[in-house]
């Protein structure tokens, strides 16, 4: 059993299978950014556009006492391999190691550094669909888990930074991925009554779907950086930031069998409390690309949908679709993301 929580398959746990899976999930992501850098043609890395805030953010306020019990207790019960001892024991006795817990964490806000035995991250296998081949490596994908004081240490930086972001207006409106008050529920209703409201005026609408390959996998670590840094992170905090992201590591875990650990060099942590905000953050600048086309669109993380309303017997639109659909790849490709041609 590769995952005895998850899908049955025949393939008996080993600690060399652990590491051709590694192996795998190392290369499939190796693969897809050598294809994007050969369809690159300029690599702009600046601002994208992007309006910078009003107040910057170069340090982070330290933490009290009273809003790390907050976030701790908050956290996932989940235990990481890496943990000392099971999370539930050691949520039970927290207040025995709250104070020094404080100081690792406000330690870690107050340097810029983020701790080296906190970026290791422990995968599982797990089946795409349950029907699927299990002997097939390409069947698979890799469940992360993380050390429970790397979770609360990033679910702390995530308040600071989610709160600037939402004082100065920098979210996507038209992103429905990974934000309060947000789904795809909002995303499909929001699609749903422009094209209604089309229909209703006599218009017929095409929608083009865009999904991506890994993408949160492939994110480019100094184009983060500098995306951070163009919204108004300096100091301690875009330290952090640049601490946090460099030498990850990751090691392919199966029942009692592990494999060895290997360097991660671009990507979003995942099963990280800050992944999905960083990727957010990440892609902001697509919004801009996609509005100088005046193409309508909404996005759900990774998959965006672009449509327009048009007359049947005007095929103007059709023209201005194709042009942004070709500016959104050119796009992706200069900031390591690929379309998946098999999805799209």
């Amino acid at each position: 059993m590769i995952n005895s929580n998850a899908n049955k398959n025949t393939m008996p746990a080993s600690a060399s299978l652990c590491e051709e899976f590694a192996d795998h999930f190392r290369s499939k992501v190796d693969s897809v950014r050598v294809n994007i850098i050969k369809g690159q043609k300029s690599l702009f890395i600046g601002n994208d556009g992007l309006i910078l805030p009003e107040e910057a953010l170069d340090s982070f306020d330290l933490v009290e006492a009273a809003t790390l019990g907050r976030v701790f207790s908050q956290v996932n019960l989940t235990t990481c391999f890496l943990d000392p001892i099971p999370t539930s024991l050691f949520k039970s006795f927290y207040r025995s190691f709250e104070s020094e817990i404080l100081i690792i964490m406000n330690s870690s806000l107050q340097t810029g550094i983020f701790p080296a035995a906190y970026k290791t991250a422990v995968g599982k296998p797990l089946l795409k669909k349950t029907n699927l081949d299990p002997s097939v490596f390409n069947n698979y994908r890799p469940v992360s888990n993380l050390p429970l004081l790397s979770k609360v240490l990033e679910k702390l930086v995530f308040i600071q930074l989610n709160e600037i972001l939402l004082q100065n207006n920098i979210f996507e409106i038209n992103q429905s991925g990974f934000r309060t008050n947000h789904s795809t529920e909002t995303a499909l209703l929001k699609i749903v009554n422009d094209v209604r409201c089309a229909l209703d005026s006599g218009q017929i609408s095409v929608l083009v779907l865009l999904d991506l390959s890994a993408a949160f996998d492939t994110v480019d670590h100094l184009i983060l950086v500098n995306r951070l840094k163009s919204l108004g992170l300096s100091g301690t905090v875009l330290k952090w930031f640049e601490s946090y992201l460099m030498e990850r590591n990751f090691m392919v875990s199966m029942d009692t069998h592990f494999s060895g650990v290997h360097e991660i060099n671009c990507g979003v942590p995942q099963g990280s409390i800050l992944g999905p905000l960083l990727f957010n953050i990440y892609m902001l600048p697509l919004g801009n690309v996609i509005r100088t086309h005046n193409i309508s669109f909404h996005s759900y993380a990774d998959d965006t949908q672009l449509y327009i309303a048009m007359s049947p017997d005007d095929t103007r639109p059709i023209e201005a679709l194709f042009n942004c659909i070709l500016d959104v790849k050119l796009w992706m490709a200069n900031n390591f993301l690929q379309l998946n041609q098999d999805k799209t």
